[in-house]
Formats: structure tokens, sequence, C-alpha cells
């Protein structure tokens, strides 16, 4: 072993001592400070892909960490659908992207991913025979409890169903890829959460946002790991993703006070999006399927004991998804 071999091993300890020790402030190792000492650790090699003839679909990619990643599948060359809610939004995210990477196969679509039938809609003119990659990004943290035109709570609606309802209108278009592959994030916030499927429309207590935000994030890991059983025996892989916490719009309009006190370490959004790239593209992870990531590295979901749910409730999770989306069981 060299000596440039030794100085780079006692390095990668030291980085990965530090960053274990970071882990447990939770605030820094969440925020700027634990990104940017686990990225020495990255492989640059990992993201430097050529995606030309992929095909990539992406939702809320019209800001935030959606954006980001949008931008970098294009810059790599890959065709990339924009899903937004609003045209104006979406369209503009695409001409900067556009400009940004000179990229021009780009295709914007728009969808309110809280509406069944516009999500079936827009399935149904979709025109790619196949679907290399889906990053179901698109999320809300509402502050106060909105019933969606199909009569549920719009959190459940938009960040649990609208991401298992395209995997499912999508499965067959992601299986006729080479290596289909499927991309969720999560969220931090599950971390204190224990899955809860007693009260999913809030009819019953008074509205907490956050917490049913939390909640709709715990069942997203969930719904990962169930997803990867599903997809056994396919070349299609699912994973889940928590980004950390990242400076973008939505944060600053649902947790404003959150927002003005962590300002100062929050992560930019290419940080948070840069596991979500690097679980779109690396060649490495070809056949991993169904593990949460945080930083490029496979963690639990796990850290407090009472949030770990039981098999019964994996199962009463994938029918409430397959009763509130009017699905038959696969």
């Amino acid at each position: 072993m060299t000596q440039k071999e030794i100085s780079g091993g006692v390095g990668a300890f030291m980085v990965t001592a530090a960053a274990s020790l970071l882990d447990k402030t939770v605030a820094f190792a969440f925020g700027r400070p634990g990104y940017r000492l686990r990225a020495r650790l990255f492989n640059a090699a990992d993201t430097d892909v050529d995606l030309r003839g992929r095909v990539c679909l992406v939702t809320g990619a019209n800001s935030g960490l959606g954006y980001e990643t949008a931008l970098a599948l294009a810059a790599r060359g890959a065709q990339v659908h924009l899903l937004c809610r609003d045209r104006g939004r979406g369209q503009e995210a695409l001409e900067r992207i556009r400009v940004a990477t000179g990229h021009r196969d780009l295709v914007l679509h728009v969808a309110d991913l809280a509406s069944q039938k516009a999500i079936r809609a827009f399935v149904a003119g979709f025109a790619p025979e196949r679907l290399d990659l889906l990053v179901n990004n698109a999320g809300v943290l509402p502050v106060q409890r909105v019933i969606t035109i199909d009569g549920l709570e719009l959190t459940h609606a938009t960040n649990t169903l609208a991401p298992f309802l395209l995997t499912w209108l999508l499965r067959d278009r992601l299986t006729a890829a080479a290596q289909g592959r499927v991309v969720n994030v999560s969220s931090g916030g599950a971390y204190p959460q224990r899955l809860d499927l007693t009260d999913l429309l809030w009819e019953k207590r008074p509205f907490n946002g956050v917490i049913a935000y939390a909640n709709s994030k715990r069942a997203m890991i969930i719904l990962t790991r169930m997803w990867a059983n599903a997809f056994r025996g396919t070349r299609v892989t699912i994973n889940c993703m928590h980004p950390g916490w990242v400076d973008t719009a939505a944060v600053r309009a649902s947790l404003p006070r959150f927002h003005t006190f962590m300002r100062p370490i929050l992560r930019s959004p290419a940080e948070g999006a840069d596991t979500m790239v690097w679980l779109s593209v690396a060649p490495g992870l070809a056949t991993t399927s169904g593990q949460f990531f945080f930083d490029r590295r496979p963690v639990s979901p796990y850290k407090l004991p009472r949030t770990k749910e039981r098999a019964q409730d994996r199962e009463k999770l994938w029918a409430r998804c397959l009763n509130d989306c009017s699905l038959a069981e696969l």
C-alpha cells in the first residue's frame, strides 16, 4: 500500500468518524454541514453517466428538488418529462433547464396530482412506450385541512396515493425498460412518526399539517419496500431517500419559523437532490431495491423503536392505497 493510499484511507476514516458524530446532532447532519462532510466520500464516477436514449419522468419538476433533478438528468442527455401542476411555472422551469444545459429533449406535462382523474389522463396520454426512470418527488405540506375532488385529504392524496397510482399505472412501461428505476422522495420528518392509518382524512381530530406530512412520508418508506417485493423478478428497482433539510420555496411557505431559524445551515436544493440524482443514474445500483438512503448511503428509517410498523400495518397500508385509488390487487 502506497503512502497516498494510506493517507486516503486515514482521511476517509476520519471523515466517516466525524460524520457519525455529526449524525447525533440531527440539525447539522440534516443541514449543509452534514452534506458537505459526507460529500468528501462521494465517488464522482457514480454520476458521470451518459443518459442519452433514457426516458425519465420527474414529478414536481418546476422548483426545488424536482427542478434540480430534472436539470441534472437533462445535463446528462436524458429525455426528461417534467410533470407539473402549473403550466406557467412548468414552462418557465423547462426553459431554464434548456438554457442551462443546451439540451432540448424536454417535455412538459401538466396535471394536478391531487386528482386521480388527472393522473389517469396524464398516463393515458404519455407517449413513450418505455420509462427508464420515475422520480416521485412532488409533495405538499398544507397548513389547513383540504379535501380534494376525490374526497380525500390533500396530504394523503398527493404524497401517498399519487406516487402509488403513478407507479401502478406506469409499471408496464418501467418493466419494458432495460433497467427501470423508481426513486421515491421521503423526508427526515418521517423519523419520529409511526405509521397511523386510523384517521387519514382528519375527520376526528384537529388537523396538524406537520404530522400529516410526516405520516405520508413514513408511508412512502414502507410502500417502497412493498413495491420492491412487487417488482421482484423484473428488471425494475425502487428505492427511497430523504434529502435532509433543504432551503426550498415549499419549506419557506409551509414552515416559515423553521426556515427563519435554520436558514444558515439549510442545504441548497442541488445538495438536497444529490442522492435523488445518484439513485437515478449510478450504475452500481442496478440491482439495489427497497432501501432507504441519505447522503448516498443506506440508512435505517427507524431511529426510534416505537416507529417500526408491524407486518399487518404494511398490509393495511397497501390495501388502503388500492381502495383509495380504486385498484384491484396485482
